[in-house]
């Protein structure tokens, strides 16, 4: 077996979509107009996992945007060039909780994306 994918929620596609494509620079695999609702996949560059972009559909849904991972880091971004990734991730508007840390196992920093969930940014060490 494979970790394929997982669902992402979002309040809209289209801010979805920009926050993925053009601030994280993640490729938009397809973007299918269902009707009611879209398939919207993207993947991080070079990578196999997709995330599905759902739109959030009623109250219940819209009340767990920015809290899929129950207000703790859920969502690791690897990078093989730490100070680089921040400097642009900083430069697209992300603001960081707290400023770079080494840890045994890397370089890392805390992030919010524009939804609220909690990233962290990680260099392997």
């Amino acid at each position: 077996m494979n970790f394929s994918a997982f669902s992402f929620i979002v309040p809209d596609y289209e801010s979805g979509i920009r926050f993925f494509r053009d601030t994280l620079g993640f490729e938009l695999l397809c973007d299918i107009d269902q009707g009611r609702k879209r398939w919207v996949e993207v993947r991080a560059p070079g990578g196999e996992s997709r995330i599905v972009i759902a739109r959030a559909d009623g109250p219940d849904q819209d009340a767990m945007i920015g809290k899929q991972g129950a207000g703790r880091v859920w969502l690791f971004l690897e990078t093989d060039d730490f100070k680089r990734d921040h400097a642009r991730l900083v430069s697209e508007g992300i603001t960081f909780e707290e400023t770079p840390r080494h840890e045994p196992y890397g370089t890392v920093a805390v992030f919010r994306d524009p939804f609220g969930n909690r990233w962290d940014l990680i260099q392997r060490a």
